[in-house]
């Protein structure tokens, strides 16, 4: 398991109070930069390896401006190309929220996918949760 902790913005919060539903994709995609390392350990941007190819958030409990937040990030599925990224957003010790991605190895040059090598499958699986 990967942990991230993340200091809640004030600009963060909405109307009601409570941080808003689309931070958490932002704050899940932060925690995920160690998995990104695994496959491009300087962060190139013009060598990206990777393709979002969906993402589902569920919203458990109201996350509130003030307290950290702590994402715990896990590898789910590992396919040829493809894998999940299981998320857990805690707050105060309450679970709540949890998010699943899916990332693809991607040869944006050829504009095809491309099996995921040995090494950062082992990688991948040393975090893995069923």
């Amino acid at each position: 398991m990967l942990r991230e902790e993340i200091k809640v913005r004030f600009c963060e919060t909405d109307a009601l109070a409570h941080v808003s539903n689309t931070v958490l994709v932002q704050w899940f995609e932060t925690a995920r930069e160690p998995i990104f390392r695994m496959f491009n350990p300087e962060l190139d941007l013009k060598n990206w390896p990777l393709i979002l190819a969906s993402y589902k958030v569920d919203f458990l409990q109201q996350i509130y401006y003030g307290k950290l937040v702590e994402v715990r990030t896990f590898v789910s599925r590992i396919g040829n190309s493809s894998f999940d990224i299981y998320q857990e957003l805690w707050q105060n010790e309450q679970h709540c929220a949890t998010g699943v991605t899916t990332l693809v190895h991607f040869d944006f040059t050829l504009s095809k996918t491309q099996t995921i090598n040995e090494t950062v499958r082992q990688q991948l699986q040393a975090h893995f949760k069923v």
